[in-house]
């Protein structure tokens, strides 16, 4: 507040401090809180009347995304304007590429692989709990490495991945069975690994793997084989597609900076000119429940269907107990 010259009456705070902000003039909300709260902070944001600019994951678990779709249809009949921010989708490289891959540029698509490794992450949010581990506010600014409050890293990270993989196949998976685990010595409860084979329609197999832990190798990667080509996409790296009719969209220098940017444009435009079509919302909800697939899957140890997880709907606990309301 006193970087930015914020009075201290609009420097609202509590769990419920939104509101306060959500009672004010304003044309648009950005939410960049910890994603268990997105859905109840995205709802209250449409149903003020504001613009919402969301950054992913959507949500957590299956009731969120539940309620991040509903709002988008409410967004929609009210005439509001509701974007969640993925980069890659952004990209007019990334979207080239998924275009020929939809029209069959690739031909029949046979398999995909996608991952996401990286080394450790949030090293400062586990320092920062392990100086007042049973404080509830330091858990709740620590929220990257509980999986309540984030979703894990499957949801919270790999999703950047896993959606590319949703966006190529044009659809979400039908079953995942997975596994994964903890081997970072973080205080927090996130596992750091991943492995998750999922199922598509018409028998479409996506592995999928992820680690936050270690060094020397990073990439955020999505490649689909096809039986006269292949697409291949790297979020610090060249995006290609290479078969019959080949092309190269170039290597991403700073793809997260650059889609950010160019969501906010888009943001910005839909707002004051329209069209507002909110059409990153269902492609949003659709990758999140695929990751939470994939999660529950690694987490039971076993395989997991779609619809037993929908049927389920197992919400997270935020364990929020401590905290100013």
């Amino acid at each position: 507040g006193q970087e930015f010259a914020i009075p201290a009456n609009r420097r609202y705070t509590t769990l419920s401090g939104y509101r306060r902000l959500l009672e004010q003039k304003l044309d648009a909300v950005v939410i960049e809180s910890p994603p268990y709260f997105h859905p109840e902070q995205a709802a209250a944001g449409i149903a003020a009347g504001k613009h919402v600019y969301l950054a992913k994951p959507v949500a957590v678990d299956v009731p969120g995304c539940q309620t991040i779709e509903a709002t988008g249809k409410a967004a929609t009949d009210k005439k509001l304007c509701f974007l969640v921010d993925f980069q890659t989708r952004a990209n007019d490289s990334y979207r080239e590429v998924a275009k020929r891959v939809h029209d069959g540029g690739i031909g029949k698509i046979v398999s995909c692989d996608a991952s996401y490794a990286c080394g450790p992450t949030f090293t400062s949010l586990d320092q920062l709990l392990r100086k007042s581990p049973t404080d509830p506010e330091t858990r709740l600014r620590a929220w990257g490495i509980d999986k309540r409050i984030s979703g894990d890293i499957i949801t919270e990270q790999n999703i950047h991945a896993i959606d590319v993989a949703c966006w190529m196949l044009n659809g979400h998976p039908e079953k995942a069975y997975g596994t994964g685990g903890r081997t970072r010595d973080f205080i927090g409860d996130c596992w750091d690994h991943f492995a998750v084979i999922y199922q598509f329609p018409k028998g479409v197999f996506t592995s999928f793997n992820s680690k936050q832990v270690g060094g020397g190798f990073d990439d955020i990667q999505c490649r689909v084989y096809g039986d006269n080509g292949t697409a291949d996409t790297h979020y610090f790296g060249k995006v290609v597609l290479i078969g019959d009719d080949p092309f190269n969209g170039g290597t991403m220098t700073n793809l997260y900076t650059e889609g950010a940017v160019r969501n906010i444009g888009d943001f910005h435009k839909a707002v004051t000119q329209g069209p507002i079509d909110n059409s990153t919302v269902a492609a949003s909800v659709a990758s999140n429940l695929t990751t939470i697939l994939g999660r529950t899957a690694a987490y039971k140890g076993t395989e997991v269907t779609w619809d037993e997880m929908l049927r389920a709907a197992e919400k997270m606990d935020p364990q929020l107990g401590g905290l100013k309301s």
